[in-house]
């Protein structure tokens, strides 16, 4: 079996025209993971991870950890003191396991379906 591509490629046109830094992870021609990074409104020393998705089938291979590392330490992370994060159901608690807490103390779920989660830094 082949291993992952785990090289990250950096979409800079899309993250030019919306400011939302996006990392892929390929596997041969297929996109097997994504995850992003953005500016948390206004605000320059917080940031806001979305769209961190891992295929089911390429899950448990390090491939979430490197897009979590590279979002991580990128530019707008780098500069934040806390990093905010909808997490769904079943990614919860491998944001837990990165040091991220339930924003405010609050483990339910709000009506979009997320748990929302934090990390400072």
């Amino acid at each position: 079996m082949k291993t992952v591509n785990t090289i990250v490629k950096i979409l800079a046109a899309l993250a030019a025209v919306t400011g939302i830094v996006y990392v892929v992870a390929t596997y041969g021609d297929q996109i097997v993971a994504c995850g992003g990074v953005a500016p948390y409104e206004s605000r320059l020393d917080e940031c806001f991870l979305l769209t961190i998705f891992v295929l089911p089938e390429y899950q448990g291979r390090g491939i979430g950890r490197k897009i979590i590392e590279t979002l991580e330490a990128d530019e707008y992370a780098l500069r934040s003191k806390r990093i905010d994060l909808p997490a769904s159901i079943t990614g919860r608690d491998f944001y837990l396991k990165f040091g991220y807490a339930y924003k405010g103390g609050i483990k339910d779920l709000y009506p979009d379906r997320c748990y929302r989660l934090e990390k400072f830094l």
